[in-house]
């Protein structure tokens, strides 16, 4: 959720309008992630005071959609012409937290009247209130309800206190005050041209564009020297405030080694929070980590911590990204989401590339494999996610149950955290999560590894938080994913579990046929979507006839199918704005039935498996009561009587633990076409956000 990209130059002439392009440009490509408001902070037109030739700096912010930032921008007409050689540019999107959809809650926000700091933010920080309390005794007057002002008033109140410290050094002293969640991008006219970009618990990555050849692939930390005594003083505000002694900030300059030959020549940083808005522009990029303090000044970037912690590397990598420009252009589709939903077939090929050998039927991860004896060992598997995520682990827990024999449990991560449950050395915790930021399921991770117990990531984002933290894992690569509402994600992330399950049962004799029946169900799962696809006119004529304008939608399932219900159900709401409910076809006596007749909109699953006598017989008790439901069956189903439904959509056959891969390919276009017709914007959904990463 919310959307920061920073733009920095040096040794590159770019006109102020080229800078406002770049920055619009920037969070363009984040508007999928949901926002309300949007706002860039960059140099004026004027000098900040008589005695310095330092530019003041110019905020531009509006609620609603990039397109209102634009006219925003014209309607103050702004020199465009005006060349920078040397230039720092900040950009947010907003999604409303603290505070509601206003023009003063908007980012970047300053420190004060003449935006000395100007901060943009992720994340909430949970103790903004008595910070604020605290500046408030100091004479610091609040104009928006935000929680980020605070951040940008702090910085503020400590350069007033010591002007000598750098850049990194002051920000060291707010961070330490912070609590909560952050990514931070900081500008400010007591530092020209310079740039810091912190995180704790919210992504941040940084593009690096120059013609130089790279001396190393990495970039060294340079450890701040920490103070272990702090001095507490009471403010005239009654808050305690606990601030570190000012120390020597000793770093290891001597041992750090410089990325470039040459950092007078031309280069240009991109900051993000997204690597969607990045690779336009360069391939070549490090992700920060928590409590990292990157210092971008004078085109040279320092990597500093604001803590220090147990394990951390002296050194973050810089990765080539393979994410193509054309992967996230819509390539002809409507929406992202209906493109999302038409790549499946390549998509789920793609989960499986290298790791199934079809000709041997056998199973291999990589990502696993140095643990493989460990999590083989487990005597549980607690399996953790949110959402869409919390859908695929309900989906393949039966599988895991039938060939690992142990006891598996699916958590939200929220309730998990809510519980605090007891975690043993010898379980498996498995995190599932698209982004690989989702705070509560960062949290679980956290407290499960604090256990002592073995930690999986099933993610799609390389170098990702929850990629990082965990022992080790899976990347899904179902390629970027655009629409908030997840569709190709959930597919890959049901398939990347089920080789999970093979592949830690593999060893058992009793399983191989088993074995041999998934793989040759796997190697068919992109062709069976594929066909599914092709029913879409067919299955846009349902929607249109039966489900459209509707205020209620059942959706039933039973076993394999329970799982498709929940996540049919949540499509159905989150781009439809229908109320819609996943039920277990078993609990229908037990309360649903109340809401059946024959104004009740209602989608079962009725594909064949072992259940298929019990789900049958649901359908009798729905009809029974003047029901009609809109029935998913297996090609050639007989045992239906038509007469009694609304209307029939026939999927093909597979392996009982796979058919939810085909089944929900019918519920996604609904989705979609139902959000369509209602004159949503399936892309969009309101009030949602793509990578959750506050609680």
């Amino acid at each position: 959720m919310c959307g920061i990209f920073g733009y920095a130059n040096y040794n590159v002439d770019r006109s102020r309008g080229q800078i406002i392009d770049t920055l619009v440009e920037g969070i363009t490509k984040l508007e999928y992630r949901g926002y309300d408001s949007t706002g860039i902070g960059i140099d004026g037109e004027n000098d900040f005071d008589e005695s310095s030739p330092v530019k003041e700096i110019t905020i531009y912010r509006q609620v609603g959609k990039v397109g209102q930032l634009k006219a925003e921008i014209i309607a103050h007409h702004p020199d465009i012409s005006e060349t920078f050689h040397n230039h720092v540019g900040v950009a947010h999107t907003r999604w409303a937290t603290h505070g509601g959809v206003t023009q003063a809650n908007c980012h970047p926000q300053p420190s004060d009247d003449h935006n000395q700091f100007i901060v943009v933010h992720n994340g909430i920080i949970t103790n903004y209130r008595e910070l604020k309390t605290f500046l408030k005794g100091e004479g610091y007057t609040f104009r928006s309800d935000t929680d980020t002002e605070v951040i940008a008033k702090l910085f503020k109140y400590y350069y007033d206190k010591d002007p000598d410290l750098e850049f990194y050094q002051l920000a060291k002293e707010v961070l330490y005050q912070l609590q909560g969640s952050y990514g931070l991008l900081v500008k400010s006219v007591r530092y020209p041209n310079e740039m810091i970009a912190t995180r704790k618990g919210s992504p941040l990555l940084i593009g690096v564009k120059t013609e130089q050849k790279l001396k190393v692939d990495f970039v060294d930390v340079e450890f701040i020297s920490d103070d272990k005594d702090g001095q507490s003083s009471t403010t005239s505000g009654g808050t305690l405030l606990t601030r570190p002694q000012k120390s020597t900030m000793a770093i290891r300059k001597s041992e750090s080694r410089a990325i470039l030959p040459d950092f007078s020549k031309p280069i240009e940083f991109f900051v993000s929070s997204d690597a969607s808005s990045v690779v336009e522009h360069t391939k070549k990029v490090l992700f920060l980590e928590d409590d990292d303090i990157a210092h971008i000044d004078n085109g040279e970037l320092h990597i500093h911590r604001a803590r220090r912690s147990a394990g951390t590397s002296t050194t973050r990598p810089v990765h080539t990204l393979e994410l193509q420009l054309a992967e996230i252009m819509k390539g002809g589709y409507d929406h992202f989401m209906l493109k999302e939903i038409f790549e499946q077939p390549d998509s789920t090929f793609n989960t499986m590339r290298g790791r199934v050998d079809f000709k041997n039927s056998n199973v291999t991860l990589g990502g696993i494999q140095e643990y493989l004896k460990t999590i083989r060992r487990s005597r549980r598997f607690q399996m953790i996610a949110c959402g869409t995520s919390y859908h695929s682990c309900l989906a393949v827990r039966p599988l895991f149950e039938e060939l690992i024999g142990v006891p598996v449990t699916v958590d939200l991560a929220s309730d998990f955290l809510d519980r605090s449950p007891p975690i043993f050395r010898d379980d498996t915790c498995i995190f599932v999560s698209q982004s690989g930021e989702t705070a509560e399921t960062m949290l679980a991770l956290r407290y499960c590894k604090s256990a002592g117990a073995l930690t999986l990531g099933i993610v799609n984002t390389v170098g990702s938080s929850i990629s990082r933290e965990t022992d080790c894992g899976v990347h899904i690569n179902a390629g970027p994913e655009i629409g908030v509402a997840s569709t190709k994600a959930y597919t890959s992330q049901f398939i990347a579990l089920v080789m999970l399950a093979l592949q830690v049962s593999n060893n058992v004799i009793d399983n191989r046929k088993r074995h041999q029946e998934i793989i040759n169900g796997l190697k068919d799962v992109p062709m069976l979507i594929g066909k599914v696809l092709k029913k879409s006119a067919q299955i846009k004529q349902i929607c249109s006839k039966y489900l459209n304008g509707k205020e209620s939608i059942l959706v039933i399932g039973r076993g394999y199918q329970f799982a498709s219900a929940l996540e049919g159900a949540l499509k159905i709401k989150e781009i439809s704005y229908i109320h819609s409910e996943g039920v277990q076809a078993g609990e229908l006596k037990h309360g649903v039935l109340a809401l059946v007749d024959d104004k009740m909109p209602i989608i079962t699953f009725a594909t064949h498996d072992s259940l298929s006598p019990k789900v049958n017989s649901a359908i009798q008790e729905v009809t029974a009561r003047d029901g009609r439901p809109i029935i998913i069956c297996s090609e050639g189903e007989t045992m239906i009587e038509k007469s009694k439904t609304s209307a029939i959509i026939e999927v093909p056959t597979t392996v009982d633990c796979l058919q939810g891969l085909v089944n929900i390919i019918i519920l996604q276009l609904m989705s979609y076409y139902l959000s369509v017709e209602a004159g949503n914007n399936p892309d969009r959904p309101r009030n949602l956000a793509k990578s959750v990463t506050v609680e």
